[in-house]
């Protein structure tokens, strides 16, 4: 006796992904395909899959799978069809903010109980941004943890998001832009500023003694594009010739917010000056006010 569960698709994907993890996926309640190239045909597979009552996953991860827009629509009819699927880790794939487009409208569904999404390193930009924000004000009761580590913001899109927090109705607890250190670094200067150092377009550290470690994380979050500093006031931090390599290296990484940058008082010695020379020669660099008088002592 045969039991015939799945439509053609459904079936396909289903032997295809028994193959890979050993297992009957209508049996699994967790499917990690991360680092396979799926293709757009593999997917439109996986979601007639996904969209079978018989499949009860709640956790797909596809990091790196060579994703692209046309995957998001189909993954887009999953979100508005399963309901059990309640994590979706899409990371490491070149979604841009056409893709994120098409997850708006599934996340705008009131069909999408999606809980935690994970967009890490996916070429996501203001734009896109700004279509996770518009789709999280539409439908704001499901989604609680959101991964963005690793995108361009632009000059809006973290206060797009970061609004969403003050929202009563929104019932998102998590909101990842930045990477471990650069998280930490963001939790120091908070500390020091009393406010989230994101939103900041002025920031000014002088007259802390700021050891090197202080330094290498302030440059991991001066370095993420979701910091927008335009202004930085470092003047008698103690910084060396150590912490302003990693200081110039930051502003080299992420150059074109950095208006106005005040290193005075502290001892960066030649090779630190040397650096700043550098950083002026990068043609994205649209520093217009430098401040270095120097300390030697």
């Amino acid at each position: 006796m045969v039991f015939k569960f799945l439509g053609p698709a459904a079936e396909e994907a289903c032997q295809y992904l028994t193959g890979i993890v050993g297992e009957n996926p209508l049996l699994l309640r967790e499917l990690n395909l991360s680092g396979h190239k799926l293709g757009d045909t593999r997917v439109n597979q996986i979601a007639a899959l996904l969209q079978d009552k018989h499949c009860k996953l709640n956790t797909l991860l596809l990091r790196d799978c060579g994703l692209t827009e046309e995957s998001c629509s189909a993954l887009a009819t999953v979100l508005t069809s399963n309901s059990s699927l309640k994590e979706l880790d899409i990371s490491n794939n070149n979604l841009q903010d056409s893709g994120v487009k098409k997850l708006q409208n599934a996340l705008e569904n009131t069909n999408c109980t999606l809980e935690k999404l994970r967009l890490s390193n996916c070429s996501i930009t203001e734009e896109g941004y700004k279509a996770l924000a518009s789709a999280l004000r539409s439908n704001p009761s499901h989604l609680i943890e959101l991964d963005l580590t690793g995108n361009d913001p632009g000059q809006s899109g973290v206060k797009e998001l970061s609004d969403l927090l003050q929202d009563q109705k929104c019932h998102l607890k998590q909101l990842k832009f930045l990477g471990p250190a650069a998280d930490e670094a963001c939790q120091y200067v908070r500390g020091i500023v009393g406010e989230k150092p994101l939103l900041l377009r002025e920031l000014n550290l002088s007259g802390r003694k700021l050891v090197d470690r202080n330094v290498n994380q302030i440059a991991a979050l001066l370095k993420d594009k979701h910091c927008t500093v335009n202004r930085l006031t470092m003047n008698n931090n103690s910084i060396t010739a150590e912490g302003c390599a990693a200081l110039t290296s930051a502003f080299n990484s992420n150059p074109s917010n950095l208006i106005e940058l005040d290193l005075s008082g502290n001892k960066l010695g030649n090779s630190g000056m040397m650096k700043i020379c550098r950083l002026l020669k990068n043609t994205q660099c649209r520093l217009e006010r430098l401040k270095c008088v120097l300390t030697f002592i």
